[in-house]
């Protein structure tokens, strides 16, 4: 079976359903953001701070092209990985691309809290979700398989996406 990528914006799942999923495939979890911060030294949220997006942007090209040549393992991006068009045409080489989505207040509910998340760093961070969400949402739409996370446990999506990758191959 190919790979497969989980693409959605933050808080909808894509980390704790990857690890869900890899699990009951037998296979490794490759988390893009994680991989980046092992390769550069630094937390994701001084690269934001230190170096600005596009420097991120740039450094999560490099990562995709290197983890896009695994086989058979489960790969979580991070949020704005399908900004780029070259992102998704690699990840999907070898993979079958899923979106997780699940509605602002969720996604809000989700992220409560959490310092490290440097794009929601506003003072209104639900209106920042939104507008994101409505730019980013044609890219999103850009994948094989669509998954609403808002009202499932991560078991459930996990398994929505088995079968529906079954089908694919």
């Amino acid at each position: 079976m190919k790979n497969i990528v989980l693409t959605g914006f933050m808080g909808t799942g894509k980390t704790t359903i990857g690890k869900v999923l890899a699990k009951s495939l037998g296979r490794n979890l490759i988390d893009i953001d994680s991989e980046i911060e092992k390769d550069k030294g630094i937390k994701i949220t001084e690269i934001f701070e230190s170096m600005g997006e596009a420097t991120f942007r740039a450094m999560e090209t490099e990562m995709v092209d290197k983890i896009s040549t695994l086989s058979n393992v489960v790969i979580s991006t991070g949020g704005g990985v399908v900004l780029r068009q070259e992102n998704i045409e690699l990840l999907r080489k070898n993979g079958i691309v899923v979106n997780l989505t699940a509605d602002p207040e969720i996604i809000y509910a989700r992220l409560s809290g959490a310092n490290d998340r440097p794009l929601l760093n506003v003072a209104d961070p639900l209106a920042k979700i939104m507008e994101l969400l409505d730019f980013r949402r044609p890219f999103y739409q850009n994948a094989d398989i669509i998954i609403d996370t808002g009202d499932k446990t991560p078991i459930i999506a996990a398994e929505e996406i088995i079968q529906s990758a079954k089908l694919m191959n």
